[in-house]
């Protein structure tokens, strides 16, 4: 076997640029299954097409290898990303799904970005002036200039749009303040700053208390997991080491540590939503609070997982659960 094949048959061989899936045909219809895209009627090449576009954006600066591009695309979120590809392409099943599902969820966020009530009615505004850009239409043709054809499914969609509305809004405060005269005095003197050194709002107050106790959450969950799974975790996340290298540390196939890394973060999520239900002081949190833990963390949470995730001896590592 020549080198150029066993780079192959470990993954180590470098994706193309030009051809990022070249060879993935039953991969692809594979995640196509996974993403539910048949129930928007979008083909599996159309679903191809945004993937491509999503391993380009992973590869840059840097190249990928083969098991590098297998890892990220598990990473991806699918059903999210077919949602926006079905909406973009102007699939009017997928368009009434994503307002009915996303539109509560849309104002809920201006208004914390507004600092206002869900209600009122600039948070409606700036909500549902979103939706006009998310159509994209141009020349008639639906989908052509919308903003979905920059959602690659890195994030999950509520994490992606909370960030567009957010973007949408500074944009239009640095728009407002320009048009005001920056030689003018305001009210007690004091010459306006330009646009660009105002201080800008503010996102969610309460955004330090949802991530405060989502890391109090994370680390009492992390706990509950097997001794085993966490050696998963850690392998995975701080080590960073590939399935194939993991599988044959623990001596699992490179199938099973996929479905393992997958149920341990079922389980991870299910145990952290149980704790911000029990652990926050004063009033519950709300479902919706409780998701924008998970949203804020996913943002910019400064987790320590080599801290969380300390390494065990190789022989506790037996006493937990397998799969696969």
């Amino acid at each position: 076997m020549d080198e150029k094949a066993k780079r192959r048959e470990n993954g180590a061989e470098q994706v193309t640029v030009d051809t990022p899936l070249r060879g993935c045909h039953e991969l692809l219809l594979r995640l196509h299954e996974q993403a539910r895209a048949a129930r928007w009627g979008l083909a599996v090449e159309a679903l191809s097409t945004a993937l491509e576009r999503a391993v380009r954006k992973r590869m840059n600066p840097s190249g990928l290898t083969i098991a590098q591009r297998e890892e990220f695309l598990s990473t991806l979120h699918l059903e999210d990303l077919a949602l926006a590809q079905a909406c973009a392409a102007g699939q009017e099943t997928a368009w009434e799904f994503f307002v009915k599902t996303y539109r509560p969820y849309l104002r809920s966020a201006a208004a914390a970005i507004l600092r206002a009530s869900a209600s009122s009615a600039e948070a409606r505004e700036l909500a549902d002036s979103l939706f006009a850009e998310l159509y994209g239409l141009a020349d008639g043709k639906t989908g052509e200039r919308s903003l979905f054809r920059y959602f690659h499914g890195r994030s999950s969609m509520k994490t992606w749009l909370r960030a567009v509305l957010a973007r949408r809004h500074i944009d239009a405060v640095r728009v407002a303040r320009r048009f005001e005269s920056l030689d003018e005095p305001d009210g007690e003197g004091k010459v306006r700053e330009p646009a660009d050194k105002m201080v800008l709002p503010v996102g969610d107050p309460h955004r330090a208390r949802y991530i405060s106790l989502f890391q109090a959450a994370l680390g009492v969950a992390l706990e509950r997991i097997e001794l085993r799974d966490r050696e998963r975790l850690r392998l995975y996340y701080v080590e960073e080491k590939t399935l194939a290298e993991i599988g044959k540390k623990l001596g699992e196939h490179e199938s099973s540590v996929s479905r393992n890394l997958e149920r341990i973060r079922r389980e991870m999520k299910a145990n952290v939503e149980e704790c911000l239900k029990r652990m926050a002081p004063g009033r519950a949190l709300s479902d919706e609070q409780i998701a924008l833990c998970f949203e804020y963390a996913a943002e910019d949470v400064p987790i320590d997982l080599g801290k969380l995730l300390k390494s065990h001896e190789t022989g506790t590592l037996q006493k937990g659960k397998q799969e696969g």
